[in-house]
């Protein structure tokens, strides 16, 4: 028994290595499973109109004077062409819509109006080109990673940390799987990066198989 001494202590290095990646293993793949069912739980709490930020996009055809971006001001309202001062916070997205549209085809004759309503998004963390983004109603969180430049390789991007306001001003945080949620006005959406041991597999890989091998060849 005294004999095996001092091979039991070489081997000792090996098997922490061992369980270490292991661990970093497990806890990657812990780390790729957000919980489900957060995507209703927020859109029944968005907010009714537009906030500070956000931009009211018109469209008219053969009409660029009265076509362009405008953004909402600090007090809630925005200034559209020949239209003047708008409350864009006091209405609900599809009435301003609709307000907008009536507002330009009363005076205008064979042209076609389009509004589009870009709710301001802050996307962070691990993505190619972090900022603020005006985004549409209708893209996913996919679709606004995507305006971001998408993900890193060390980015995470089956675990997306969406930021946002409830009802009462409170700051609500979950992690959500990329598309399930719809993105609401000053919402914030942050990017983790994946594990180590997740990002190397190969390097796993290859401490894994060593310290079999030298715990084999230690323990014959």
């Amino acid at each position: 028994m005294r004999a095996r001494t001092p091979r039991f202590h070489a081997v000792l290095p090996a098997l922490a290595a061992l369980a270490l990646a292991v661990f970093a293993t497990a806890a990657g793949a812990q780390g790729a499973s957000p919980p489900a069912g957060s995507g209703s739980a927020m859109a029944a709490s968005a907010p009714a109109g537009l906030i500070p930020g956000d931009v009211v996009r018109v469209r008219v055809w053969r009409e660029p004077d009265l076509s362009g971006d405008f953004t909402v001001d600090e007090n809630g309202t925005v200034v559209l062409p020949r239209l003047g001062r708008i409350s864009a916070a006091a209405e609900a997205p599809a009435a301003l819509r609709d307000r907008v549209t009536r507002g330009y085809t009363a005076f205008l004759s064979h042209s076609s109006v389009e509004v589009t309503l870009l709710r301001r998004v802050q996307i962070l963390g691990a993505v190619r080109n972090p900022g603020l983004y005006p985004v549409d109603a209708t893209m996913t969180l996919g679709d606004a990673l995507a305006l971001a430049g998408g993900t890193t390789p060390q980015g995470h991007p089956d675990r997306v940390v969406l930021v946002h306001r409830d009802g009462g001003g409170a700051t609500v945080s979950r992690r959500t799987l990329v598309g399930d949620s719809p993105l609401r006005s000053g919402d914030h959406l942050y990017v983790p990066e994946r594990g180590w041991a997740s990002r190397n597999p190969g390097v796993v890989v290859g401490m894994v198989t060593a310290a079999l091998g030298l715990i084999a060849t230690l323990t014959r």
